[in-house]
């Protein structure tokens, strides 16, 4: 039999395709951290300069230097990179620089071409395109890192869909990247921060790993809107409806919600003549902020089962203000000892116990070493940083793994790989916090729903709940119209 040329030339750069992904990674990896690392020996004379702003300055230039290093690595390799960008693009974590050139990389993945994406969806619904929509945009109206999304109308129907196609062999890649990314997550922790990364990255593995079956995320898609609208007079959030009869492990059909992306509300507001600095704007802001964070309370604290990728392109503003949260790829349900726990550790940081956070962090099984003389404190400083969105008075961006961190204090030796996507949700929900100019504890707000929960559990007496009536009522309104 002739040997096809083409044929073993696709298979040979197929195998060698991830060594030579994972050779580009380590490659621009090291190349980002040994440029830290070589900044870090100029840190005296930042430490010795008495102009702060001068200080502030250097750093800021080295932070732009890294951030466009960062943001090509993203861009060019794709795949779960993206997810990187859109973890580290947030205005509390990650240094202003990083934030302004990776907050641009939401939904910019690379589009699968039409006659790929045709293939596809015959493929996966044995129908014709033509034969089951009366019109498609072959445009996609995103592309992020696993699929892309194209508005359409099914025959026989007067609303618009959205249909959702996987990008073709994109699973592979990924996993991949989250090899690499776990290597380099344990380098770290052993070098620099002690801090339990690799279990952190073996739960995204995880949780990835489920994002490629759209049948699991349909599937839901419709408990949570199915929660959300039984627990709520109205529901907090706008859950798109699944269309029946039109999901696949690759393709999901689903109702098409038109809204604006919340990172395009600056300039809706600009464009609808509202004054971005007056009292409408801030209104708006605070019942999206309010609406985001009662959901994100409800599914975690109440159900255990929640969406778990809250970042600025899953999330779409209404007419009124009204939020819908999109993308039910990546959803945690917590065993019920961690939802409980966690419930015990919101009520330790809204109440300000120290020493209860201390129980909570062993409860969850969050183990850690002591670096310093007041651990308590810095354990409790700790626990704010990971599991609550406000920020310290007068502290805009966040740095938690500067010098005088609480990370660098109190050493994170086993971190629940479960608890992971809890960890995620609140980080993502500060850096939204920050982003629309609002500083607030999640914590207090779900003071509530903690007690709640705790309280049918039989963890906590009707009595001591009633300590805090006076906690409830109006909490809603002290946190964000102080």
């Amino acid at each position: 039999m002739p040997l096809d040329f083409k044929d073993f030339q696709e298979k040979v750069s197929t195998g060698f395709r991830p060594w030579q992904r994972s050779f580009e990674f380590w490659v621009r990896a090291v190349d980002i951290y040994t440029g830290y690392k070589v900044y870090c020996v100029f840190q005296v004379r930042v430490n010795f300069e008495k102009d702060e702003k001068k200080a502030e300055a250097m750093w800021e230039r080295q932070h732009e230097y890294a951030a466009d290093k960062v943001y090509s690595m993203c861009s060019d390799m794709g795949g779960f990179f993206l997810k990187i960008a859109q973890i580290l693009g947030k205005p509390d974590l990650a240094p202003a620089a990083w934030v302004r050139r990776l907050v641009t990389l939401c939904d910019q993945a690379p589009a699968t071409p039409p006659n790929m994406v045709q293939l596809v969806l015959e493929k996966e619904l044995r129908k014709n395109v033509d034969e089951m929509f009366e019109r498609f945009e072959w445009d996609p109206i995103g592309s992020a890192s696993i699929a892309q999304v194209h508005r359409a109308r099914l025959k026989g129907d007067k609303n618009d869909v959205v249909v959702k196609v996987q990008h073709p062999g994109v699973q592979e890649l990924m996993m991949t990247d989250l090899r690499n990314l776990k290597a380099f997550a344990l380098f770290i922790q052993k070098t620099d921060i002690k801090f339990d990364f690799f279990s952190v990255c073996k739960e995204m593995e995880k949780q990835i790993g489920y994002e490629f079956d759209f049948k699991r995320e349909a599937d839901a898609m419709d408990r949570i809107g199915t929660f959300l609208r039984k627990i709520n007079r109205k529901a907090p959030v706008k859950v798109p409806r699944v269309i029946p009869n039109a999901v696949t492990r690759r393709v999901l059909v689903m109702e098409y919600i038109d809204g604006v992306p919340i990172l395009n509300l600056g300039d809706e507001i600009k464009k609808r003549g509202i004054n971005p600095d007056g009292k409408m704007a801030a209104a708006a802001k605070q019942n999206i902020l309010k609406s985001l964070t009662l959901a994100y309370g409800q599914m975690i604290l109440k159900s255990g089962f929640f969406h778990a990728d809250p970042h600025p392109g899953n999330i779409l503003i209404c007419n009124g203000s009204e939020v819908a949260l999109l993308d039910y790829g990546q959803v945690k349900d917590l065993p019920n000892a961690l939802r409980l726990g966690y419930a015990n550790l919101v009520l330790a940081i809204a109440d300000n116990d120290h020493a209860r956070a201390s129980e909570g962090f062993r409860e969850l099984g969050i183990n850690t070493v002591s670096l310093c003389s007041n651990e308590q404190a810095e354990l409790f400083k700790l626990a704010q940083v990971m599991f609550d969105t406000k920020l310290p008075p007068g502290v805009k961006v966040l740095q938690p793994f500067s010098e005088d961190s609480s990370i660098k204090k109190v050493a994170v030796q086993a971190f629940p790989e479960e608890l992971f996507s809890v960890l995620r949700t609140v980080q993502l929900l500060r850096g939204l916090s920050v982003g629309l100019g609002i500083n607030y504890s999640c914590a207090e707000q779900w003071r509530p729903i903690a007690e709640e929960a705790l309280y049918l559990a039989g963890r906590l007496k009707a009595e001591d709940m009633k300590t805090r009536e006076q906690s409830k009522r109006g909490l809603f309104r002290r946190i964000f119209w102080r």
